[in-house]
């Protein structure tokens, strides 16, 4: 069973260098932050299966820390390009 759990965290880690490609490309920055919040879902799924090979509770406390660090990120993230596009409409409308 650990050994099909750390070719699932291998394939995981794989598929997280393949969204660095639209970190880096993608045209829009919510393109940007939709590849970044794969990284940190996937990131949880990888320390899930390392915590459920290597036998240790201590790395599935630290995917629960990564998974709220995830949720904050994307909330601010949403805040701040909801107040940029408040403000460009706001400056649109005074023409």
């Amino acid at each position: 069973m650990a050994e099909f759990c750390l070719g699932l965290a291998l394939l995981l880690l794989l598929m997280i260098v393949a969204g660095l490609v639209r970190v880096l490309r993608g045209p829009t920055a919510a393109d940007r932050m939709l590849a970044t919040q794969l990284f940190g879902t996937t990131g949880v799924a990888i320390l899930l299966l390392l915590g459920q090979a290597f036998a240790a509770p201590a790395l599935w406390d630290a995917a629960l820390v990564f998974a709220l660090l995830a949720a904050v990120a994307a909330v601010a993230f949403v805040r701040r390009v909801g107040t940029s596009e408040h403000a460009r409409r706001e400056d649109n409308r005074g023409d």
